[in-house]
């Protein structure tokens, strides 16, 4: 076909686009541009148009004219992921689908505890929108102020609540999904208990956009805690770490909603960068855990995270700690968690990762990573922090003091081989929560049971038989 030809092809496709979403919503050009690169910039694509449906039946008519002609579809929320998964290829043949205006809650009823809202309306809407109700929606994570709940199904993202609440994955009752020839999968459920064959959802949440467009899912609910507790607790090692949350799951039990370790590192990083925090305790500790409880019932909960403490001073575990007082220090403990992975920019470039391990196996892991990176790349300065109370550490390292950004960069590879390989060695998952997308794709046949993925692209054929649904993420071609 020569040139003159595919750009009157294209044309005429994207005047079919226009008539079906209208003019204003199939962007080109610069108007495109926002959507064809990740947020740290390390990911960036090319497509005809981005197109910006309003409703399922838009997006049933876009993938079926996208079937028709063979063109790419990558499916796109919030934008936020940070594995590549939300960007287009370099072909520039295909289309990124922005769910942006599908953002509505189309029902709450808390006396199921239920919500069904729609793919691209942000985590912090579906919070409020729970709130208002008088219930809570737990997933929480930092970039919930801009992350859609599609891209949270599509990555079965995790967040701080999962020691308490669960992934996506178990906050997610039922999907309405378009599949790849458009027709309408209308998976939306109020219902705990179903046991009418396959559960197809399950096949949707973590699937990264490479089985159906998910449009809507309905999500679960719980009662809005009447109390809560936090405390900035410091210690000497993972392993005290450890420790104290086999203690407080024996004192606390289901009243743990929060488990967040922190090291030093970290901790001096957002000190030194991020205005208007200080220090939480008077004692230098090498690391640190944020716990956070909470319960249905405000008697005796200050008073059991205490006992916890002391409990665990008396067992020579914590070091320091402080329980916050108002809801402003509350805030403020939080935001130093919260502001781990920005206050590593002004350090230099940083090669991050998303792994998990068993959680009795972090002390082992961090110190083998720790000598296996000093021993590859010395003054490298590992940050490694995250959700202890299931196993989910990001192991993010700093390059040296002094060096060449890119010099560090061009090590990516090297770097997130020693990381993944001591991961492997502890039977634990190269992708906890980010998921797979373009960045872990390759690795993905070197650390996934060979029947496993097998199975998995059976189900993506199945699914997807000419291969158009978000092209070279999470499977290889």
């Amino acid at each position: 076909m020569s040139a003159l030809t595919e750009a009157g092809a294209a044309s005429a496709l994207l005047d079919r686009f226009r008539a079906i979403v209208g003019a204003a919503n199939v962007l080109t050009g610069e108007d495109a541009a926002p959507f064809l690169v990740e947020p740290r910039g390390l990911y960036r694509g090319r497509a005809l148009a981005a197109l910006r449906p309003g409703s399922t039946a838009e997006v049933s008519a876009l993938l079926k004219l996208c079937a028709e002609t063979g063109t790419p579809v990558t499916p796109q929320a919030g934008g936020t992921g940070l594995v590549g998964g939300q960007v287009p290829d370099e072909s520039g043949r295909g289309i990124v689908l922005s769910l942006r205006r599908m953002n509505t809650l189309r029902e709450i009823d808390p006396a199921s505890n239920v919500m069904t809202v729609e793919a691209g309306m942000i985590l912090a809407d579906a919070q409020a929108a729970a709130e208002r109700a008088g219930r809570l929606f737990p997933l929480s994570l930092a970039s919930e102020g801009s992350c859609a709940i599609g891209g949270l199904i599509g990555a079965n993202a995790g967040g701080v609540g999962v020691i308490a609440y669960g992934s996506m994955r178990d906050l997610t009752l039922g999907v309405e999904a378009v599949l790849a020839d458009g027709r309408v999968y209308r998976g939306l459920s109020k219902l705990r208990k179903d046991n009418t064959g396959y559960d197809l959802k399950d096949l949707f949440v973590g699937s990264e956009g490479t089985l159906g467009v998910v449009t809507a899912a309905s999500l679960k609910l719980f009662p809005r805690p009447a109390a809560q507790e936090t405390a900035f607790v410091g210690l000497a090692s993972p392993q005290a770490a450890v420790d104290v949350l086999d203690l407080a799951k024996s004192r606390c039990g289901g009243e743990i909603t929060a488990f967040e370790l922190i090291p030093r590192i970290g901790l001096d990083f957002v000190l030194k960068h991020a205005s208007g925090t200080r220090a939480p305790l008077e004692t230098r500790c090498a690391w640190h855990v944020l716990i956070e409880l909470s319960a249905q019932r405000p008697e005796g909960l200050g008073e059991r995270l205490l006992a916890l403490l002391a409990e665990a001073v008396e067992r020579g575990l914590i070091e320091d700690a402080a329980v916050a007082a108002s809801l402003a220090q509350r805030r403020a403990f939080w935001r130093l968690r919260d502001d781990l992975s920005d206050a590593q920019r002004p350090e230099g470039a940083s090669i991050k990762h998303d792994v998990s391990v068993a959680i009795a196996d972090v002390p082992a892991f961090l110190a083998e990573v720790e000598a296996a990176l000093a021993a590859a790349a010395p003054g490298a300065r590992l940050v490694a922090f995250g959700h202890l109370g299931d196993g989910n550490i990001h192991c993010n390292v700093s390059q040296p003091q002094g060096l060449d950004p890119a010099a560090f960069l061009a090590r990516w590879d090297e770097i997130a081989a020693i990381v993944h390989g001591v991961t492997l060695r502890f039977s634990g998952s190269i992708s906890a929560e980010h998921g797979i997308g373009q960045m872990k794709r390759d690795l993905l046949p070197h650390v996934k049971d060979p029947v496993a993925l097998e199975l998995m692209r059976a189900v993506k054929r199945a699914f997807d038989p000419a291969g158009l649904l978000n092209p070279g993420k999470l499977l290889q071609p």
